[in-house]
């Protein structure tokens, strides 16, 4: 789940922190996507103005109608790509925690979204609405590994970040300590 779990007060709040759009790997793409496209851009640029803007080759021998034009527009695309990456990770889409406290019998289900009327995401509800705790595992081409919440009168609410799918191992400890903790049946072992 890339959650840090606390509980506290005498073992009667668990919360967990969920890893949103700011993980490594994201990172790493972003940064990789806007290198590649500055330098398609500056490539389709050097090609039109005949000076080279980049350090480790020479595009000024290129014809610029159409490969330094196909160029630029390919640094342009990329550049709109690496800037909605960027602004993903700034925004923390996904990022938030899931907080449940004995002592007021409250569940909240907190986390970032895209802006716009629905940038936070709450759900609130009461312990003893909870039904269960559900392992969702989908083996395969895209794999899914998730744990759920399933409370009374409505859909199930997930619990862990999307992306990368969680080990099994991870998956049932989470599970496990969370069932435990709200005093409801785990399913989908």
């Amino acid at each position: 789940m890339t959650t840090s779990t606390t509980i506290n007060k005498g073992d009667r709040l668990l919360h967990q922190n969920v890893l949103g759009s700011r993980r490594f790997s994201n990172y790493w793409w972003a940064t990789i996507v806007t290198l590649g496209a500055s330098g398609f851009l500056l490539s389709g640029i050097s090609s039109y103005l005949k000076v080279n803007l980049l350090i480790v080759s020479d595009p000024t021998q290129l014809v610029f109608v159409p490969q330094g034009l196909v160029m630029g527009l390919y640094g342009a695309a990329g550049l709109l790509l690496a800037t909605y990456l960027w602004l993903v990770i700034l925004l923390d889409v996904g990022g938030g925690y899931n907080e449940f406290n004995h002592e007021t019998g409250a569940i909240k289900i907190f986390r970032w979204g895209f802006p716009g009327k629905n940038r936070r995401i709450e759900i609130d509800s009461r312990i003893e609405d909870v039904q269960s705790v559900i392992i969702d595992v989908k083996e395969g081409l895209n794999p899914r590994r998730a744990l759920y919440l399933r409370i009374k009168g409505r859909r199930d609410i997930p619990l862990t970040r999307v992306g990368q799918p969680l080990s099994l191992t991870e998956l049932e400890t989470e599970g496990a300590q969370l069932a435990r903790f709200l005093e409801v049946s785990l399913e989908g072992l």
